[in-house]
């Protein structure tokens, strides 16, 4: 499947396109750096969360053998990431996070099962974002990060809709109106003007 085939469920799904000012920062040597290690965090994270749904949702058969697969996926892209840096001789070193997966988590719903249903569906936009940027990347890489990223989108390009087909499985009624209030919030937060420059930053202003 070619890249644009892989892309076009995800860029129906995402309500705006990377800004190229993002693209335009995100690929300067000294802030490709940064953005390679916020990249490994992020790895590390989104096997995190897969974890913590299969602990905090041990009861729901469906969610545990995906959320399973899942982690295990970004554990292996995890090491990956950590083997570019140490090539690169890029320390691997704790950065602030960016704003954006608390801009989408602050409006997480209290009681279930809508705080799974939430969480859910804001864990499927994290991943559409992560490999609509994967693409948007990688012509401007070099041929290592950019053979790299287009594999990391053909692997993980499922991951957004295994979240929403869970999301949909968990709740009683049509989540559609749920998807598109999280599509607003995280399109203001990657078209609004961001200090940072992160894997999931908004509009650059420095």
């Amino acid at each position: 499947m070619s890249t644009q085939e892989l892309l076009a469920p995800i860029m129906s799904f995402l309500q705006c396109e990377t800004p190229q000012s993002w693209i335009d920062e995100a690929i300067k040597a000294e802030n490709l750096s940064v953005l390679l290690i916020d990249h490994c965090n992020c790895e590390k994270k989104a096997a995190g969360t897969a974890m913590a749904l299969m602990f905090r949702y041990s009861n729901h058969s469906e969610l545990l053998p995906k959320m399973s697969k899942l982690a295990r996926e970004e554990l292996r892209h995890f090491e990956q990431v950590l083997k570019i840096l140490e090539k690169r001789g890029i320390k691997y070193r704790p950065i602030p996070a960016s704003r954006y997966a608390k801009g989408l988590m602050k409006h997480l719903r209290t009681f279930e099962p809508e705080t799974l249903i939430d969480k859910l569906i804001i864990g499927a936009y994290i991943e559409a974002r992560s490999c609509e940027r994967f693409a948007k990347l990688a012509p401007f890489l070099d041929d290592e990060l950019q053979k790299f990223y287009l594999s990391l989108l053909k692997s993980e390009s499922r991951h957004f809709t295994d979240y929403l087909k869970l999301a949909q499985q968990y709740s009683e009624d049509d989540i559609t109106s749920r998807v598109n209030f999280f599509a607003e919030v995280e399109a203001e937060l990657i078209e609004s003007s961001d200090g940072e420059i992160r894997f999931h930053s908004g509009t650059p202003s420095i």
